[in-house]
This record gives structure tokens, C-alpha cells and sequence, in this order.
């Protein structure tokens, strides 16, 4: 555990960056630091391996006093992970990697095998590891910076907006990798962003903070979303809050409807004498994949006529969040939903997601905070 205590950080000039401070950060779990510019987020990340020295207060890790301990041997111990990965334009991405277990006296052999492995581990194909960094895009730098923050398994993960300078598609993608790899290892990791989306994402506590360095609220995701502790936490969140809430509900309990899917080969012409001009179906393919909507009433039975579906959904893994927006997007107002291997499960409209979303949060008032974990956001 990382404990914050009463921290405070003052500068000459006067400024506060930090004031009274106190958290308690737990071990295999993403604690996400998120707030406005000038709060204090990224100085709070560098007061934990003193790269900025707190002005009073303490931090402990493992009950122990930081400043107690060497500050090299402190920096040793915890990864750290910044903006545009920050690597060594000279050095291959195998030995970019492998500098800290270097500076902690492995053998280049061993190093080199270590950073081999982590290179797959973040998902960077072998054959990148004589490259150098320019010969990279961004998404692969950030996963090279990753590694690199793995490379000596410290317990502590310190990560300072890490995938903001890539592009949306990318930074999802990235996100989805930390989520798999702290999944494995159960790192201690503290996140620092200026995205809300990010933090419920990838967070499993989220520490609000204001500008001055003042703690506004620390709760679990969910918790933030459903109950903001004052007017300055609930404008942060921003007025869509209660959509965002919809990805800690999962899509496992939803009702889908199959009576409008139907697989190629079926008889089209007695089907259309069953059906009204308003209700287009969902044509399958032989494998149970969807192909697109057909118009009974004009559709001839050839699939180059077929209205494209759109995207889908996986049923119990992705959110009613992703449930709903298919279907608001749907030009039929119905939500695709398949199984893993993309076969369709059934429809959901928007009012039977509605349904699902009333159904959950009921079944979710009805537990006592005793029985429940906090809650992770799903796709």
C-alpha cells in the first residue's frame, strides 16, 4: 500500500500544488489521479519517487517512510511511465527496455532476455527489437514505455498521462493492454490523467482532485458516476454522467429478441406474407453472422440489396452503454447482439435496453456496500 498522509506541496513563490493530501493506495489495483490543470496530479506522482520533495506531510510504502530509504534505490523500485514514452532516440527498443535492470547490474544476456519477454508480453512483434525508436508510431512507442516501466517487476507502476499524445483508436487500444497486463501481474499502479472516460476506464478508484491540490472525492467509478460528492465533482464528470454510468452494467441479463433473424435460404416470399413493411429483419449468413437488414416488402432475395447492421455487440462482455449506442445508431433502431465468435444471439431496441438498465440498477440498490466490490466498467 502507498499511504499519502497529509501531504502538502508549497513553492517560494507562494503557489500550492498540493495542500493536505491524504490517500490510501491499495496493491493490485489502478489508482487513477484525475482533475483540471493546476490541481496537483502529476506533482502528487512525483512526490511518491520524490522527484518532487513534499513541503510536509508523509508517504509510506509498505508502512515504510519513503524518505528513509536511498532516493535512486527508491526510483529503482517503481516503473514510471510518461508522455511520448520518453526513450533513448540511440539506444534499440530491446535495450531501451532493458536499462533498469542494466542500472541494477543484470547481465546484458539476462536483460536482454527479460526485455524479449516483455516486448510480447505488451504485444510488440519480435522483430521490432533492433529497431529504434523513431522507426516506431506513437501507440508502439507508449507500449515500449510500458515495458521498459515493467522491466525490473517493481510493485509500484507510476504512470503520468501515458497515452494522451495518441490518437483516440490507439489510446483505446492501450488502455485494453494495461488492463490485460495488470490483470496478469497485479501491479500497485497510480494513473494520472486529465480524461474522465480514461479514469473510469481504467481505474478501479478514482481520486478527484481540485485546482490547488484539494481532494474532492475518492470513490470507485460507479460510485463517482452515481453519487458525486459536491457541485464541483458533478460539472467535472460533465452532463452526460449518467450514459457514462451505463458501462458498469453489463449486457449478460439481456432479454434479445430472434423473431426478425432469419438465415440465408429462407423462403422469402411466403416469409413476407407473415411480416409488415415495418418490420425489416436481420439476414443471417450459413454460419449465423449477420449480413445486413432486408425490406420484405422490396427485397428480392439478393444480398447486394441488404441495408448494412452497423456494428454489433457482444452479449456479457460489452456494457448496455455500447448495448444502447448500437441501437440509437442502428437504422433500425434494433442492436445486434452475438457471441463471441460473432454469431447473432438476438435484437435489443432501445426500450428493451432501457429495460435492462432499470432492471440492474434495481438489482444493484438492493445489494449492501458490504457485499459489493467495486465495480469495473466493461467495453
Amino acid at each position: 500500500m502507498i499511504a499519502i498522509e497529509d501531504v502538502s506541496k508549497r513553492y517560494a513563490d507562494g503557489t500550492v500544488a498540493v495542500d493536505r493530501l491524504s490517500l490510501e493506495i491499495p496493491n493490485h489495483s489502478i489508482t487513477v489521479l484525475v482533475g483540471p490543470s493546476g490541481c496537483g496530479k502529476t506533482t502528487t506522482l512525483r512526490m511518491i519517487n520524490r522527484m518532487v520533495e513534499p513541503s510536509s506531510g508523509t508517504i509510506r510504502v509498505d508502512g515504510e517512510d519513503i524518505t528513509r530509504r536511498p532516493v535512486n534505490a527508491l526510483r529503482q523500485s517503481m516503473g514510471y511511465v510518461i508522455q511520448n514514452a520518453g526513450l533513448f532516440q540511440h539506444r534499440t527498443i530491446l535495450d531501451n527496455i532493458a536499462t533498469v535492470p542494466r542500472l541494477l547490474g543484470w547481465s546484458k544476456e539476462r536483460a536482454r532476455a527479460r526485455a524479449a519477454e516483455l516486448m510480447e508480453r505488451v504485444g510488440l512483434d519480435p522483430g521490432m527489437a533492433r529497431r529504434y525508436p523513431y522507426q516506431l508510431s506513437g501507440g508502439q512507442q507508449q507500449r515500449v514505455g510500458v515495458a521498459r516501466a515493467l522491466a525490473a517487476d517493481p510493485p509500484i507502476l507510476l504512470m503520468d498521462e501515458p497515452f494522451s499524445a495518441v490518437d483516440p483508436v490507439v489510446r483505446r487500444g492501450l488502455q485494453e493492454e494495461l488492463l490485460r497486463i495488470q490483470g496478469e501481474l497485479g501491479k500497485a499502479i497510480v494513473f494520472v490523467t486529465h480524461d474522465m472516460d480514461e479514469a473510469i476506464t481504467v481505474g478501479d478508484r478514482v481520486a478527484v482532485l481540485r485546482t490547488g491540490g484539494k481532494l474532492a472525492q475518492f470513490a470507485a467509478p460507479d460510485e463517482l458516476l452515481s453519487a458525486p460528492a459536491d457541485a464541483f465533482v458533478e460539472e467535472f464528470l460533465g452532463g452526460d454522467r449518467g450514459i457514462r454510468g451505463l458501462s458498469f452494467l453489463s449486457t449478460r441479463d439481456l432479454a434479445l429478441d430472434r423473431s426478425q433473424v432469419f438465415p440465408v435460404g429462407t423462403d422469402w416470399e411466403q416469409l413476407a406474407g407473415q411480416k409488415t413493411a415495418q418490420a425489416p429483419v436481420l439476414v443471417t449468413d450459413a454460419d449465423g453472422k449477420p449480413l445486413g437488414w432486408a425490406d420484405l416488402t422490396v427485397w428480392t432475395g439478393e444480398v447486394q440489396t441488404l441495408e448494412p447492421y452497423g456494428q454489433g455487440f457482444e452479449v456479457g462482455r460489452d456494457s448496455l452503454r455500447v448495448a444502447l449506442d448500437r441501437a440509437v445508431l442502428s437504422p433500425t433502431g434494433q442492436a445486434v447482439g452475438v457471441d463471441a465468435s460473432g454469431r447473432v444471439l438476438g435484437l435489443a431496441g432501445q426500450e428493451t435496453v432501457a429495460t435492462a438498465i432499470r432492471a440492474a440498477r434495481q438489482r444493484r440498490a438492493a445489494d449492501t456496500p458490504q457485499e459489493s466490490a467495486p465495480a469495473k466498467a466493461v467495453r
